[in-house]
């Protein structure tokens, strides 16, 4: 009876294959739909910092004042889908004096914003009430898989797209990111009625006056592989001018740096860390974990079946079916006229 591989050496030999066909489909199939803004997202960032700020209560622009800048932002899950990720978002401005506000309307600065961008890539979707309408690369966060050249980020102030410069690598809070700079010139970004000695114009009540913008320095941390903001800080510089001069006449906000306070950094580090090891687990640690187990298993199991294969041909040798010692095999030097009648 002829011997087949043995069960262990087939289910060795299939595990093998069927973990090295695993290992790319992890790398180039699974990673990359891993790879998705999230929609069920809820953080507070936290900036903090010295600067000026024109105080409604004193009608004069206060100097060396502290400020805090808080934004959440909340995925709209109803609204998100597989495509596109709809983030709200909150900002306020806000000196000690306004601190805790009851009412975000309470703050020096109040914005509310709707950002919709595509899960993949990053780049703006003009949809699902969008506001503001907006372009370029980097927003809340930057595109997966961060490299080391110029990016685009949007500037909600100025209404427009500035371009970041790549500055190498930075750590913060002893996790490393690529870091980029940039600064703002001085623009005009509307104007307000206000009275006319605000803009050196005291003998008119109100004036049309011209708001103008600017940042002293921007600078931006994000983690290599999710793209998310591990460290941010900003120099925004608002004033007014009267029409058509070139001189800043009041001060409404100007801060040399407001950047991420240390418990923002650990959080945004923590959560980078968490999803960068999750990404990198899925397209990496996993797939050469899994090709590197499937060749040791098919070739265990390859070597198995081999030998099992040479078993059953020793088998065949003497004293094996068919040997001169089988009766019943074909080399027997019995004659078929001694154990059966002739037909002749």
């Amino acid at each position: 009876m002829r011997r087949t591989a043995s069960p262990l050496s087939l289910i060795l030999l299939g595990l093998g294959v069927f973990l090295l066909v695993l290992a790319p489909m992890l790398a180039w199939y699974v990673e990359p739909r891993a790879k998705r803004t999230p929609v069920d997202i809820d953080t507070i960032t936290v900036f903090k910092g010295k600067g000026s700020y024109f105080d409604t209560e004193k009608i004069k622009t206060v100097r060396d004042k502290n400020l805090t800048i808080t934004r959440q932002v909340r995925g709209d899950v109803d609204d998100s889908n597989s495509d596109h990720a709809v983030w709200d978002v909150v900002t306020s401005v806000d000196p000690d004096k306004s601190l805790p506000a009851a009412d975000p309307h309470d703050s020096l600065q109040f914005t509310t914003e709707r950002w919709v961008t595509d899960r993949e890539t990053n780049k703006p979707v003009h949809c699902c009430d969008e506001k503001p309408y907006f372009e370029g690369e980097a927003y809340l966060k930057f595109p997966f898989d961060v490299q080391k050249r110029s990016y685009t980020w949007w500037d909600n102030t100025l209404g427009a797209t500035v371009p970041l410069t790549f500055r190498g690598t930075k750590k913060i809070q002893g996790y490393e990111g690529y870091r980029f700079t940039a600064k703002v010139k001085p623009a005009k970004t509307g104007t307000r009625m206000v009275p006319g000695r605000l803009v050196g114009q005291p003998k008119r009540s109100n004036v049309l006056a011209e708001e103008w913008y600017a940042n002293h320095g921007v600078e931006l941390v994000a983690d290599k592989r999710t793209g998310r903001i591990i460290y941010a800080a900003i120099g925004p510089r608002k004033t007014l001018r009267a029409p058509g001069s070139d001189k800043d006449a009041t001060v409404l906000l100007d801060s040399q740096r407001i950047a991420f306070t240390p418990k923002t950094q650990k959080a945004q580090v923590k959560l980078a860390d968490d999803d960068s090891s999750r990404l990198k687990l899925v397209g990496e640690t996993l797939p050469v974990g899994t090709s590197a187990l499937g060749v040791l298993l098919a070739i265990a199991g390859g070597v198995l079946v081999i030998r099992g294969r040479r078993s059953d041909s020793g088998a065949q040798g003497p004293g094996g079916p068919g040997s001169a010692a089988d009766p019943g095999g074909p080399n027997t030097d019995t004659s078929p006229t001694a154990l059966q009648p002739t037909t002749m």
